[in-house]
């Protein structure tokens, strides 16, 4: 997924639709009006005629999060500009900014993109205004089931998922060799030792980052997760009929964020999303907790590295998992100016050759459609790796369930974090404040 300081908002462009060619004036000469024409002004006029064919004038604007992709992502927009003639606006928002927070600003401020990303479950209950029916597109058929379960409210879909994407602890095995590490851990206990001996190798174990929605989603994610049924536990909490605070799983969780923040590198509190990721893929340190979604990024610093994906383990009695999901869905926006047209981009991006060229090969993306086949060169081994352990041992892989919580939740299980991996808290105000910001997201709602 990647990523989430504010930044001022600039005004959307305008969106128009309008037909080009004129009606002929009346000149007043009724004779000259009435004259038969030549056989050449008569080609003339059908050439003008044809010229003059109305031709769409149309701007679909994306407001997007994904960071990774945006680059090719307006690339592939510009293909389908000389395809179809209407242009794609691509604005992306994601990788230190608060993109939950910069849709509603826009949105209150009257501006309705064509297009917008949202992670579905109840982050899409504020958008059902908005929220276009998708269930009856083309492509809807060939969606995998876990990606229609995000967006999909009282049997009708409402987002067209992004691709699928998991995560876990990425690791340099050219340094876990350096340090002569020959087996990857399982249990916490492991895990622990395995950081011990980098660090006596003169190795970092872990290469950490200050964002919150690294802290607030995945590493929180990873304790929601583990609950007995995920799904009741968040609607436990917020009906204030469990907390975080009492509740074992996250106890045992918690030791797991500490052993990272431990074995972490010294400068990890001003240590944002590219940082982290740059420099892990230069070898400065042996592990990072992210997804496949950095392959590209990684491919950028240090093409071909050699690494792989290790489950996090937060317990002894268990074996560590990977977790998967649906990062992002596509909405169409009903109160934009062109959603008809909004849908048929989104239409061609997953049944033109193009588009699914774009989205398996050069997005590196592990699709949601059955109908694009994997790019395994492209995607990599980190996706590589994820898909293996998936297809071998489906019982190690866990889901996402932060949309669970209304929007604004993240933010504060994030901002918690932070303090605590600057030890201004303790692991029981740690999950004091996660019940805290949870209940008052919920106290709002009222």
């Amino acid at each position: 997924m990647k990523k989430i300081a504010l930044l001022a908002l600039s005004s959307v462009f305008a969106l128009s639709l309008t037909a080009c060619g004129s009606g002929a004036k009346d000149s007043g000469n009724k004779e000259a009006a009435s004259a038969s024409p030549s056989p050449a002004s008569t080609k003339a006029s059908e050439t003008a005629a044809a010229t003059k064919t109305p031709k769409k004038d149309i701007t679909i604007k994306v407001f997007q999060f994904k960071v990774e992709i945006d680059e090719k992502l307006k690339a592939m927009a510009k293909e389908y500009e000389k395809e179809t003639g209407v242009k794609v606006d691509i604005e992306t928002h994601g990788g230190g900014e608060d993109y939950g927070a910069l849709l509603r600003a826009t949105l209150a401020a009257g501006e309705e993109p064509e297009i917008f990303n949202n992670g579905g479950f109840a982050s899409l209950v504020p958008y059902m205004d908005r929220a276009t029916d998708l269930s009856n597109e083309s492509w809807v058929k060939d969606v995998i089931e876990v990606a229609k379960a995000p967006t999909t409210v009282d049997g009708k879909l409402y987002g067209m998922p992004m691709n699928v994407e998991g995560y876990g602890l990425i690791y340099n095995k050219d340094l876990f060799a350096k340090a002569g590490i020959d087996k990857l851990p399982t249990t916490l206990t492991e895990l622990e030792a395995t950081a011990k001996k980098l660090k006596d190798a003169g190795i970092t174990p872990f290469m950490l980052t200050n964002e919150w929605w690294s802290l607030g989603i995945h590493l929180a994610n990873v304790g929601i997760s583990n609950q007995e049924n995920p799904a009741q536990f968040v609607e436990d909490v917020k009906a204030g009929k469990a907390t975080f605070k009492d509740n074992a799983t996250m106890k045992e969780w918690v030791k797991l964020v500490e052993l990272m923040f431990k074995y972490g590198q010294t400068n990890a509190l001003t240590t944002d999303y590219n940082s982290q990721v740059t420099g892990f893929a230069s070898g400065q340190a042996a592990m990072m907790q992210q997804g496949n979604w950095v392959q590209s990024m990684i491919d950028g610093v240090t093409p071909n590295m050699n690494i792989g994906t290790i489950p996090l383990p937060i317990n002894d009695t268990t074996s560590g998992y990977v977790y998967t999901g649906v990062p992002n869905n596509w909405i169409v926006n009903s109160k934009s100016a062109h959603p008809d047209e909004a849908k048929k981009f989104l239409e061609w991006m997953v049944t033109s050759d193009t588009g699914k060229h774009y989205i398996a090969t050069e997005f590196k993306f592990i699709p949601a459609l059955t109908s694009i086949p994997a790019d395994s060169a492209a995607i990599g081994p980190i996706a590589t790796e994820l898909n293996k352990l998936q297809a071998d041992h489906p019982d190690r892989v866990k889901g996402w369930h932060w949309d669970r919580f209304p929007d604004g939740t993240t933010q504060g299980l994030g901002a918690a974090m932070q303090e605590f991996m600057g030890k201004r808290i303790t692991s029981d105000q740690l999950l004091e404040k996660f019940d805290k910001a949870v209940a008052d997201i919920m106290a709002k709602q009222k």
